[in-house]
Order: C-alpha cells, then sequence, then structure tokens
C-alpha cells in the first residue's frame, strides 16, 4: 500500500481522522482547493456549510480520480472554513458524512487540519479542500 494511515496511542482520540500518514510512493499529487461550485462555476449549496463540504469534497474527488488516485492515497486533507466556530462542527461533519461512502473518504479521514479564515476568495464560499495524495 503507497499510504497507511495510523492514530498510534497516547495520540488524542476519538478524532475524525488519523493523526500519522506515511507515504511510500514516488508520485505526488496535489489538489488545489476545491469549493462547491459545478464544473461550469454554478454555485453549489449557497449558506449550507454542510452542502458546501459535500461538495467541495466530491471536487476533490473528482482530481484525484483525474489523477489516477483515491482516498486512500491521501495523505493529508486541508479544510479552510469562513468565519468558523466550534458551534460549527456539526454542519461540518454533517457535510463530511453525508458524502464519504459516495467518495470513497475513509472514516476516519486521513490526516486534516480545519483551518479558520476570515474570507475565501467569494463572499459566498463558506469551505475550500486541498488534498495531497502519493501513488507509487
Amino acid at each position: 500500500m503507497t499510504v497507511q494511515h495510523l492514530t498510534p496511542e497516547g495520540m488524542l482520540q476519538p478524532v475524525p481522522y488519523h493523526h500519522v500518514a506515511v507515504g511510500t510512493g514516488t508520485t505526488h499529487v496535489h489538489v488545489s482547493g476545491q469549493i462547491a461550485r459545478q464544473a461550469d462555476g454554478a454555485p453549489v449549496a449557497p449558506g449550507d456549510l454542510a452542502g458546501q463540504v459535500a461538495q467541495a469534497l466530491r471536487n476533490t474527488h473528482i482530481g484525484l480520480t483525474g489523477a489516477g488516485a483515491t482516498f486512500a492515497d491521501v495523505l493529508r486533507l486541508t479544510f479552510y472554513v469562513t468565519q468558523w466556530a466550534p458551534e460549527k462542527i456539526g454542519d461540518f461533519m454533517a457535510g463530511v458524512e453525508a458524502v464519504a461512502g459516495e467518495i470513497g473518504l475513509p472514516t476516519p479521514m486521513p490526516p486534516a487540519s480545519l483551518i479558520g479564515v476570515e474570507y475565501l476568495f467569494e463572499p459566498d464560499v463558506l469551505v475550500e479542500v486541498e488534498a495531497t495524495a502519493l501513488l507509487d
């Protein structure tokens, strides 16, 4: 296997992601920040964090697939969420859970960071997802 995900004993548990990824492949795949837009640029789920998380992950899946990768190859995910507050975690996780089976996103997820930001490039964009994968 190219990527091994683990959460060693003694690290914070439970969390919805693994703390560590070990990659042994040679081809790096970087999927740029994906947002809740269709291929034609039409917004998806305006004002709905869960819906935007789900669509941004779908778009990340499309990018990975285009490079011959899957979420099983992902070393790291980074989520940027506008106006983040801890009470948004339920909506955020609802978006992840709604799409995980559809796109093959394992649970727990690969190592991930959720970074709160004030603003993304357009006012209706609530979340952006970036992925780094490794292939043999």
